[in-house]
């Protein structure tokens, strides 16, 4: 007579843990966003400093806000100037928005802890959001450049 039992070195599937008990509760709880990675938390930076600006200023509805990681050849000043640009301001064309685009590596190589990083992205912006506007930063934003 045969057996159908599987032979002894076969693996069985596992479908809890090796103490059986399986997992007790969630990782990390709901609020808590388990993996946000660095570019997913400079997106977010700059999209709080839109939307304190948009609240202010109605007209930056329709102003796009993008994060790229670093400028491209033709973004970047000419060859006798060293500086690298931290935002830049893309006017309106026939067919497309206003859109203002804050490169994310320049600006994580010059502010190293999260609230450096968060002040220097709320300048850049405000920065920008002054030149579509017009007017100067302080006006744009009374807090401009108080730490």
């Amino acid at each position: 007579m045969e057996s159908s039992a599987p032979p002894p070195s076969a693996p069985r599937p596992r479908h809890r843990d090796r103490h059986g008990r399986g997992m007790r509760g969630p990782i990390a709880p709901p609020q808590v966003p388990l993996a946000l990675s660095r570019a997913d938390a400079f997106d977010d930076l700059v999209r709080d400093a839109a939307d304190r600006l948009e609240r202010r200023w109605p007209q930056l509805a329709d102003v796009e806000f993008a994060v790229q990681e670093v400028p491209w050849a033709k973004d970047t000043p000419p060859a006798d100037d060293d500086t690298v640009p931290l935002g830049r301001l893309i006017g309106a064309g026939k067919d497309r928005p206003s859109r203002i685009v804050v490169y994310r590596r320049p600006v994580e190589i010059r502010a190293k802890t999260r609230d450096e990083r968060a002040l220097l992205v709320h300048e850049i912006v405000v920065e920008q959001v002054a030149e579509l506007l017009g007017l100067s930063p302080e006006n744009v934003d009374p807090k401009y450049g108080e730490d």
